[in-house]
């Protein structure tokens, strides 16, 4: 049995960044719980060939930790990892972390005010606190193809890669034309003998602003903070206006379909193929992808991109719905992931024996993404509709940190045993989230990950992070049912 006041599950950015926090405003008594034997969470599960992040390395890294020497404008997924795990080392939170312990649920003791967490392993963590730093994207989603299991050769999802496999010379198959896909194909391009792509929807693809820092750049930045701060704060303007277009002035869009446009004509020289790799649907509506590689890589005499829908899998390769057989060695996913089912598969059940898989059955919802009806004591990180389509997610975290930081704060000068966000509350902010959504371009009539099977957007946020951050800059206790220790009947 372990005993602490909080627990973290996850120790991706979401899960170091808030036990830094933490430790800073003077809570000690936390232990993070990590399913893996590392740091990193995405960051250290997605290994594959040119792994990337989408946004400048200057804005992807927490303000109170910048890192001066990143080697390029967008940093690869090495980089990435080294400067989670050098968080963790550099405040010391590898002590409190517990290493190949995967959580397997959790449930509120209202007796005790406690969440009691399970493990695979089959230990026990009682923990005054629960907060969720599992992310939207630690899920691999993988297509249900017939005939799979029939298939001869090597299968893997891009998300868990096996670099035991050596597809050198090899016929491979990618299924998927996502955010990964469009990053590890120019890689496998160079090294099989052929590569067929099945895209069920072409994506917005735009020129990637990236370079590499030269060692003068890392060296004023070291020497000069402050530059690296205007850098950041530029970033982060160019990135935030792009908010309009996605919202109020979605005409704007038509400055990133020029780009588009101007991109695939220069890249893609045959006709046939251009046609292929047009979308046709609104920009922005799914995630707006960005390469200087993937293009060009479509466009080599051993690619084809085929559009005719995946009818089975066989022995030795994919059938389409054309009737046509691809022979190919190896299938590779790039499917991306289960991003609107938070928190699972874990089961966690809230006052009453309340399933939170149930509580969501019409969609997840939570009061600022972070708190949930029923769930007391229970703050999620990254949780729902806190995905952005144009900045970075740090700032959303950050924006967190500060908030759970509040609520952790609040708890412990009034001595209370719980809060929990009241339902009225949450309904009518979320009722307001939805509303805003329906005026984005994500509602523009296409499918994307940001919904769930119904079509309900769980995932975005709908305009500006510094509207998300002034709501939730400082804590509102009215906005929560408050327990003192030592009372039986909730009061507000």
């Amino acid at each position: 049995m372990i005993q602490t006041g909080i627990a973290i599950i996850g120790s991706g950015f979401g899960g170091i960044g808030m036990a830094i926090r933490l430790q800073q405003a003077g809570f000690n008594d936390l232990v993070l719980l990590e399913k893996e034997s590392d740091v990193g969470g995405c960051w250290r599960d997605n290994t594959y060939p040119g792994a990337a992040c989408d946004v400048p390395s200057h804005l992807y890294s927490f303000s109170f930790e910048p890192k001066f020497d990143w080697s390029r404008k967008f940093a690869p997924q090495r980089e990435i990892h080294g400067y989670i795990r050098h968080c963790a080392e550099k405040y010391g939170l590898l002590p409190k972390i517990r290493f190949n312990t995967e959580v397997t649920g959790a449930r509120f003791d209202e007796a005790r005010a406690l969440w009691i967490i399970s493990t695979a392993g089959g230990e026990t963590i009682e923990a005054r606190t629960l907060i969720s730093a599992c992310g939207q994207l630690n899920r691999p989603a993988y297509p249900r193809l017939k005939g799979l299991e029939s298939f001869r050769g090597e299968t893997f999802h891009s998300a868990r890669w096996n670099h035991q496999v050596n597809l050198k010379g090899k016929r491979v198959a990618v299924v998927g034309t996502g955010a990964s896909a469009i990053q590890f194909v120019p890689e496998l391009v160079k090294e099989v003998s052929a590569l067929t792509l099945f895209q069920r929807s072409a994506p917005y693809v735009i020129p990637k602003p990236d370079r590499g820092y030269t060692r003068v750049e890392q060296a004023l930045y070291a020497r000069l903070p402050r530059l690296q701060e205007l850098s950041r704060t530029g970033m982060y303007w160019q990135h935030e206006s792009r908010a309009l277009a996605f919202g109020p002035l979605k005409q704007l869009m038509k400055v990133f379909e020029y780009d588009f446009h101007r991109h695939l004509n220069a890249s893609v020289k045959d006709t046939t193929l251009r046609q292929k790799l047009t979308p046709d649907y609104p920009l922005g509506c799914k995630r707006i992808l960005i390469s200087n590689e993937y293009y060009e890589a479509l466009a080599k005499p051993n690619v084809e991109v085929v559009n005719d829908g995946i009818d089975a899998v066989t022995e030795t390769g994919i059938r389409t719905k054309d009737g046509r057989e691809h022979p190919v060695d190896a299938i590779i996913f790039g499917t991306g992931f289960q991003a609107t089912d938070f928190l699972a598969p874990m089961k966690i059940s809230g006052r009453g024996g309340q399933d939170l898989n149930a509580a969501w059955k019409d969609g997840a919802e939570a009061y600022l993404g972070i708190s949930v009806n029923g769930f007391p004591n229970l703050f999620i990180l990254y949780g729902p509709n806190t995905n952005l389509g144009h900045n970075s997610i740090l700032f959303m975290l950050e924006s967190q940190f500060d908030y759970i930081g509040q609520c952790l704060k609040a708890m412990s000068v009034r001595n209370l045993a719980t809060m929990e966000v009241k339902g009225t509350v949450q309904g009518k902010y979320n009722r307001w989230v939805q509303d805003q959504i329906k005026r984005t371009v994500w509602e523009d009539g296409c499918t994307s990950w940001y919904k769930n099977a119904a079509g309900k957007n769980t995932n975005n946020w709908p305009g500006f992070t510094l509207v998300y951050k002034q709501r939730t800059h400082s804590l509102n206790l009215g906005d929560y049912e408050l327990v003192g220790e030592g009372q039986v009947k909730r009061v507000a």
